[in-house]
């Protein structure tokens, strides 16, 4: 007998989460050996635990999932990450892949087809839900389709990005160095870099540019 496939899962909705388990940890197949609420926190327990499978949000506090998709897969590029999201555009969708994703399902999906979707993603597949245009998929894979400019927002690093956002979720200076593992002069060196990129004159102002690009759920 084939040894159960070990699968962590990042969703900062405890409820989500525990739907989740319920419907894969009964079976013979999967082993949920880890969660985690925010992206911080998934990105250390998973380079300690190696699972086989990540279920990801892209939507989390501290830091979002496409920041978590490229620190595992730069470190662990075996590791299949499966994108669980309510986001169904275009740019979600690119954005997951070009960060390396393996699959993306939208989180209303069935139980049966997210069991395909981890199946398929497990045996090395690419998967995306049939509710978002075949097209997508295609036209990224065949290199017809790259992202395109949305927003100032693109002029901004990964890293300002991350910086962004706790910004946005109220965090002083020193918490984000703390958080990140940077100095409290890189932190204000970032944000200096990102009020001038976005033109943003205030905290107020950056919290609203973080809710409005979707860098996190709610105004704080």
């Amino acid at each position: 007998m084939e040894p159960k496939k070990q699968i962590f899962i990042v969703e900062d909705h405890r409820l989500f989460r525990e739907g989740l388990k319920a419907i894969l940890a009964p079976g013979p197949e999967y082993e949920i050996i880890g969660e985690a609420e925010d992206g911080l926190e998934a990105v250390r327990l998973i380079r300690k635990s190696k699972p086989d499978l990540v279920l990801l949000d892209l939507s989390m506090p501290r830091m979002n999932g496409f920041s978590v998709l490229r620190e595992i897969k730069g470190a662990m590029p075996d590791v299949k990450i499966l994108v669980l999201s309510i986001h169904e555009s275009d740019q979600y969708v690119l954005q997951a892949f070009d960060a390396k994703a393996d699959g993306y399902a939208i989180k209303d999906s069935s139980r049966e087809e997210l069991r395909m979707a981890i199946r398929n993603v497990l045996e090395g597949k690419k998967y995306i839900s049939p509710g978002i245009a075949d097209s997508v998929l295609e036209g990224y894979l065949d290199g017809r389709k790259t992202l395109k400019s949305k927003s100032s927002l693109d002029t901004v690093t990964e890293r300002e990005k991350e910086v962004l956002k706790l910004l946005g979720e109220g965090c002083q200076n020193k918490e984000i160095a703390d958080l990140l593992n940077i100095s409290v002069k890189t932190v204000e060196k970032h944000r200096a870099n990102i009020m001038s990129k976005l033109d943003l004159h205030n905290a107020a102002a950056l919290t609203a540019f973080a809710f409005e690009h979707g860098l996190i759920s709610s105004k704080t």
